[in-house]
């Protein structure tokens, strides 16, 4: 089913995976997602590696997740580091295994790359990958947004300008980066609607599970750590039982807030870990009462 149409009938929670680097490593994806399908999920998504590099463990997991789990799934296509041929290759086998949505994205640079620079898959940006699919293929199309803004992005106006492109050239919807504080995918949003985005902007959160992730990513994507949760990491340090434990209150409480404040859904970003997000949505009630053993 289209994640579009889904959309237009309920508030969605959905859940994002990643590819495993090696074989070895994919047991441990679906155990995460048969412990969190007991929530009914209304769909979850997995990523796809730097410039390809774990493109087909992504194609594997999403045509398993359909067909075993029976999960909606959303696979990850990014174009940099790729050339056309494989970018479109790609789509077509998802298309072929029966996917339905994916989310289309430029993907990191390779190290040393320039935003500017020549890309040889001929798409420099998501707008190009989903103009692409759009020409080609009947994909339900998302794409990401940043509440704070992109890394990349002079200033907050230019970052709202290069989100409508994605949106004009047929984003169903938006999924946002993380953030830690709400306020600013409030603003965002509001900023989104004033620019005239009317396609429906999913908060995504990721649970902290240790000091040192949360400082990790936050710095790649440009997030900030507001100060009061900033101290609580001090206190706790490299106690990462009680992180996560911490992890679990303040996400529960961001997203109550979120929630209540009508958004059209909520994307957790699981990191192939079940247990926070178990917590959040039994604590929440949200789409279900089980809470699963401990990773």
């Amino acid at each position: 089913m289209i994640i579009k149409d889904i959309l237009e009938s309920t508030r969605t929670i959905s859940c994002e995976f990643f590819p495993p680097k090696t074989a070895d490593g994919m047991d441990a994806v679906f155990r995460a997602v048969d412990r969190l399908k007991v929530f009914r999920p209304d769909f979850v998504s997995v990523t796809y590696g730097a410039g390809g590099s774990t493109r087909g463990f992504t194609e594997e997991i999403v045509t398993r997740i359909k067909t075993e789990a029976e999960l909606e799934v959303m696979a990850h296509q990014t174009c940099v580091g790729q050339n056309k041929e494989d970018v479109h290759n790609s789509l077509a086998r998802l298309e072929a295994a029966g996917i339905e949505n994916v989310i289309a994205l430029r993907g990191d640079l390779p190290q040393g790359d320039h935003a500017d620079a020549p890309v040889k898959s001929g798409f420099s940006h998501a707008s190009d990958l989903i103009g692409h699919i759009r020409d080609n293929f009947e994909f339900g199309v998302a794409a990401a947004c940043y509440p704070e803004g992109h890394t990349e992005s002079v200033d907050l106006d230019s970052d709202i300008e290069h989100t409508k492109l994605r949106v004009n050239q047929g984003a169903d919807f938006l999924i946002t980066q993380l953030f830690y504080d709400n306020k600013y995918f409030f603003d965002f949003v509001d900023r989104a609607i004033k620019s005239g985005i009317n396609v429906p902007i999913i908060p995504g959160v990721l649970p902290i599970l240790s000091t040192g992730q949360v400082r990790r990513f936050t710095t790649l994507c440009g997030a900030k750590i507001p100060p009061a949760l900033d101290q609580q990491l001090e206190k706790f340090g490299e106690d990462d039982d009680e992180v996560r434990e911490l992890g679990v209150e303040y996400a529960t409480r961001q997203v109550r807030e979120l929630w209540d404040a009508g958004v059209p859904g909520v994307h957790f970003y699981v990191l192939n870990r079940s247990y926070s997000v178990s917590q959040i949505l039994t604590s929440l009630g949200l789409k279900g009462h089980c809470v699963q053993p401990e990773d």
